[in-house]
């Protein structure tokens, strides 16, 4: 299986799934990674656990201090809260188990979390340097100290004014930490569990004042040296400048021979380092697949860097559109709504769903999603790369049936009317979900090519990290309005494809998220926070 050709790959994991590991492969539960990464003999920085309940009033003026930081990375990606439930029993079970969990505001595919996140910061409280953010012990580990400015403005290319800026964070992905149970269709989850991160990251940095943009391509040697990763256990996949100014400068490259910069030359400047770090795994097993994907998707001049050039595509016909209500964007205080997300699996119940209902939540969902970023260049608000198609039952003034979401006319565009969800429900791999107890059935839709004719290989994983961002923001839409989301990658994208007719805009599915109201599971819960 080493030896498939990733083209191959790329195409099974997508249409094919069960092909990408072997028929034999089984997890071996007992010797599974922490769903965290544990530094050893670094310099240690507690963060403050008495986090505000709410984000709302804050002050959003001047530079962040250690505290504000502590904060911030707490609503990102901290551990929040620990609960125990009760598994159903079996047909041949004599008792059910008891599963418990560190929860955090993120979701993550099997609550493996094989994201980790770095910051490169610049404040008074802390020596300037590289950190690690510790979510077990909510802490700060120094990996680097020094001032890095000039060494990441060039690793992103010099397109961003790195020097105004009060830090950067990175988002990394740890093969091994999902790959012990998913094997090869970690890499799948990888780009969209970075891609939540992201989402989650740039929504809170929005509340605490934090201007951003995210770089999803850089120099992804000289990115991983800086952090002292070891590239055959962990890679960066996006770097995002912070800022409190209103809007980080883009940077004019000028003539773009005369500013190349390419990772290995980038390297030289910094000597290496390696750090201790804990896995709990005792045995690791090869992943030759995710790293040749990896290998194929490195950047090592800047030179390599592109923006996306938007394809033209057809205008609807606006008279076969269902013009949805105007809505306004949804107030709400961000801290109540993570703590109420749930992902509802036997939970959802089928009630009917206003038209103005669902009308904000497509509203909310596309207008939060607009962000800066390296692929778009300095334009405002480009046309987004992901969009929404859904499936709908019991929505009142809405024929049941498949529709695609026009984000700029905020109006349905009918695809093919009837109750699909018996077809959807034989798509599913798994039948964790009940889809006749729910009334909208929601796929994140891209390019079928993966933009590899502008990105070459890197362009997969940047597409799952949007396609990732996207439902974030669709499952905080769904917790303001009450309601649930499930994300799913057990559907039959052959199958949604032809209901929804995505080829003739050649696009395809790439994941399914069930949406609706739920009553609450039966489980103990318990803040990790003061």
């Amino acid at each position: 299986m080493s030896l498939m050709n990733l083209d191959v790959f790329l195409h099974r994991l997508q249409y094919d799934p069960d092909k990408v590991k072997p028929l034999d492969w089984e997890t071996d539960w007992d010797d599974a990674p922490l769903p965290y990464k544990l530094y050893r003999g670094l310099p240690m920085f507690s963060l403050s656990r008495e986090v505000p309940a709410t984000l709302e009033g804050r002050d959003t003026t001047g530079v962040p201090n250690l505290r504000d930081i502590g904060h911030f990375l707490y609503y990102v990606f901290g551990l929040t809260q620990l609960t125990q439930s009760v598994l159903e029993r079996g047909p041949a079970e004599e008792s059910a188990g008891v599963l418990q969990m560190c929860r955090r505001f993120v979701p993550s595919g099997g609550g493996l979390y094989p994201s980790e996140l770095y910051l490169y910061l610049k404040l008074d409280e802390l020596p300037a340097g590289v950190y690690h953010y510790d979510a077990a012990h909510h802490r700060l580990a120094l990996l680097r100290e020094g001032n890095f400015d000039a060494y990441v403005a060039r690793s992103l290319g010099n397109r961003r004014d790195v020097n105004g800026c009060f830090g950067a964070a990175f988002v990394s992905t740890v093969y091994w930490k999902n790959f012990y149970k998913y094997n090869n269709f970690a890499y799948r989850l990888q780009g969209l569990d970075a891609g939540i991160l992201i989402g989650q990251l740039l929504e809170i940095a929005k509340r605490f004042g934090y201007s951003s943009s995210v770089h999803f391509q850089f120099l992804d040697q000289a990115v991983n040296h800086l952090l002292g990763l070891s590239e055959q256990e962990e890679s960066v996949y996006a770097v995002i400048p912070l800022s409190t100014d209103p809007v980080i400068r883009w940077m004019e490259r000028g003539n773009e021979d005369e500013h190349t910069v390419s990772a290995s030359e980038l390297c030289r400047e910094l000597s290496p380092v390696r750090h201790d770090h804990y896995v709990r795994s005792r045995r690791i097993s090869d992943y030759p697949l995710l790293l040749r994907m990896s290998e194929a998707s490195r950047l090592d001049s800047t030179q390599l860097f592109r923006e996306i050039v938007k394809d033209e595509q057809a205008i609807p016909d606006q008279a076969l559109s269902l013009t949805l209500p105007p809505v306004e964007r949804l107030s709400y205080d961000l801290a109540t709504v993570c703590r109420n997300r749930f992902s509802p699996e036997t939970e959802f119940i089928l009630k009917p769903i206003a038209l103005s209902r669902l009308a904000a939540l497509l509203r909310e969902t596309t207008l939060s999603f607009s962000y800066r970023n390296d692929l778009d260049g300095p334009q405002e608000r480009p046309e987004p790369r992901v969009c929404l198609y859904g499936c709908f039952y019991g929505v009142d003034d809405v024929p049941d049936g498949a529709y695609r979401y026009d984000g700029a006319a905020h109006a349905l565009q009918p695809v093919c009317f009837g109750d699909h969800r018996q077809r959807m429900q034989e798509g599913m791999s798994l039948s964790n979900v009940n889809l006749f107890q729910v009334p909208l059935g929601f796929h994140v839709a891209g390019k079928r090519g993966f933009f590899q004719s502008q990105l070459g290989k890197r362009g997969y994983r940047i597409q799952q990290m949007e396609a990732g961002m996207l439902v974030h923001r669709l499952l905080l839409a769904a917790s303001a309005l009450g309601m649930g989301g499930r994300p799913l990658l057990g559907f039959d994208a052959n199958s949604s494809d032809a209901l929804y007719r995505t080829a003739a805009r050649d696009e395809t599915g790439l994941i399914f998220i069930p949406v609706g109201p739920y009553r609450q599971r039966v489980r103990l819960a318990g803040s990790l926070s003061r």
